[in-house]
């Protein structure tokens, strides 16, 4: 860990619920350790601060930061991390809640779950294996969380229709606190998500469960959703591994919705930007998770695509849906992306949402974005079909 100290010129963001706010700051850096090969005294920066840890941090604040992802450079450390107020001491929270999350770290935190004894839905989520289930609920699953708004400008239906009730589930593989997600933040502001659950070690959502499976449940039957997405939190990581990467997480999920009776809806990572071969086309990401971690059946939704990436995503997508020994087949779902590019500017238009993943946006990556609304798409005509013709 790399520690510096530092002083709040200003705050320049707040976004999130009151209580679980995340605030951006702005620090000049005061003190740094002797050899500090960077962000020395006198730097500036921006930092982030949770609510739920230290509060938000005032003007001319003397704050303790961590910067060793922002020293590295990394895609997802443009931030440092506020781990103290010197000079303030946060009142303490109401004294509610068993779970902890970030266990046996010294920022852990106290949250009250869904599912620990003594609560409102405990009873429900107590009941006999089998007894509770999704009831057929379709749910997405993707790797990115950048896929997120994509998948719900996909899903949404035309204006003056009733929307379906759509929750998220954020897993742990990325960031953990789902506060850091301005997305989430935007996209309950404007009611596209009707309420968030954070599973495992993730903290922040609405809703807080121990597991997965939990946390589908209490989507489904506290939060009464009609349908539920899967990611994990902003920043995902990978090693160029075959099994490196957190987003292999995804076939877990595929199998935790089979095993509680739902629909598992396999978002396809799709690029036809990323320098990195292995993610062109249909990401190998995809291929591992949904190929060989998912024993259980899912729909692979295929986005169809023009030219030679439509033809190399087709023959990914078909071989993701051959037999395989020991595991059940997966289902390809041919879906149209006419209509769809239209949905995603509008969504960014209203929701104010930048569409961006790997730093690539709308215009530059946008077969990646398609295959996140085709996935949406297919949702939403599950849970609204269309009248047979004839």
């Amino acid at each position: 860990m790399m520690w510096r100290d530092g002083e709040v010129l200003s705050l320049r963001h707040v976004w999130g619920p009151a209580g679980r706010a995340c605030a951006e700051l702005e620090v000049r850096v005061t003190a740094a350790p002797a050899g500090a090969r960077c962000l020395g005294p006198g730097s500036t920066l921006r930092a982030i601060a949770y609510e739920q840890v230290t509060g938000v941090p005032g003007q001319a604040e003397r704050v303790r930061l961590e910067v060793s992802a922002l020293d590295r450079a990394l895609g997802t450390g443009g931030h440092a991390m506020v781990s103290a107020r010197l000079d303030v001491l946060a009142a303490d929270p109401p004294r509610e809640g068993h779970l902890v999350k970030v266990r046996y770290m010294p920022d852990q935190v106290m949250v009250t779950g869904v599912d620990e004894q003594g609560t409102a839905h405990h009873g429900l989520l107590s009941r006999a294996v089998g007894d509770l289930a999704l009831e057929g609920m379709p749910v997405v699953v993707a790797d990115l969380h950048s896929s997120l708004p994509a998948v719900i400008a996909g899903l949404r239906r035309p204006e003056g229709l009733s929307q379906p009730r759509t929750v998220y589930v954020m897993t742990d593989g990325g960031a953990l606190p789902l506060a850091y997600s301005r997305a989430v933040a935007r996209l309950r502001e404007v009611g596209w998500l009707a309420g968030t659950v954070t599973a495992g070690q993730a903290w922040g959502g609405d809703i807080e469960a121990v597991s997965v499976h939990n946390a589908l449940l209490a989507a489904r039957h506290v939060l009464r959703a009609d349908a539920v997405i899967v990611t994990q939190g902003p920043g995902n990581l990978g090693t160029d591994t075959p099994w490196g990467f957190s987003g292999v997480a995804c076939g877990d999920v595929v199998n935790a919705v089979a095993a509680l009776g739902g629909r598992p809806v396999a978002c396809l990572r799709v690029s036809q930007a990323d320098a990195r071969q292995r993610h062109r086309g249909v990401s190998h990401h995809s291929m591992t998770a949904y190929g060989q971690v998912a024993l259980a059946g899912a729909d692979v939704v295929m986005p169809l695509l023009a030219g030679d990436l439509g033809a190399q995503v087709r023959g990914d997508a078909e071989a993701l849906c051959a037999p395989r020994p020991g595991a059940a087949q997966h289902r390809l779902v041919e879906l149209p992306t006419e209509g769809l590019l239209e949905a995603l500017r509008q969504a960014q238009a209203h929701t104010g949402v930048t569409l961006s993943t790997m730093g690539r946006g709308l215009e530059q990556d946008t077969a990646a974005f398609l295959a996140a609304a085709a996935a949406g798409r297919h949702v939403c005509r599950l849970l609204y079909p269309e009248p047979a013709r004839g």
